[in-house]
């Protein structure tokens, strides 16, 4: 499994929760995405997978397209819901909340974001989509939660340590999921 984090989002979003939000790159992210599609293409994927946002299918098409391979949109491999957390810049919800957003990795059972969804489904629901995937080389393009839930689960990581597996916009690491 090859898991890839999309590029930068539309500059529009910089410094905001976004989360399940569905909008499309920057010029920046989309520079960055064709830049890197031909490496990512040279891994050889048999398919590529996607959550159906657009920020992660516009990698995932350039990359398919260079590859000869088909792109499937499977929602579990969205970012996590945020609730009304969404499209709030992070400084204004932490004048809202205090550390209330440590209630993520503090009470992962419990804890909604802005009343969307809690670490552990979150973390439930990735496993399902890692736990699913097809036989032979897949590519996961994908976003920071659900590719630190990975790193997470790969690595028998607690989840505690989810916030320091978040990778860089457009990074890419080789995972086996066996």
């Amino acid at each position: 499994m090859l898991l890839v984090r999309h590029t930068e989002v539309a500059r529009a979003w910089r410094g905001r929760c976004y989360g399940s939000s569905d909008m499309g790159l920057s010029r920046a992210g989309t520079a960055h995405a064709r830049a890197i599609a031909p490496q990512l293409a040279a891994w050889r994927p048999d398919i590529i997978l996607h959550s159906d946002r657009r920020r992660t299918g516009v990698l995932a098409d350039l990359v398919a397209r260079l590859a000869g391979v088909e792109t499937v949109a499977d929602a579990r491999w969205r970012e996590r819901d945020f609730g009304d957390w969404e499209g709030r810049t992070w400084g204004a919800i932490y004048r809202a909340t205090g550390n209330a957003m440590d209630g993520m990795i503090d009470a992962p059972d419990s804890f909604r974001p802005g009343g969307g969804e809690t670490t552990r489904a979150m973390i439930d629901r990735v496993a399902a989509a890692y736990r699913g995937l097809p036989i032979g080389r897949v590519m996961v393009v994908t976003h920071g939660g659900p590719a630190a839930v990975v790193r997470s689960l790969w690595g028998r990581l607690p989840v505690s340590a989810l916030p320091t597996l978040i990778p860089a916009l457009g990074e890419s690491f080789v995972i086996d999921p066996a």
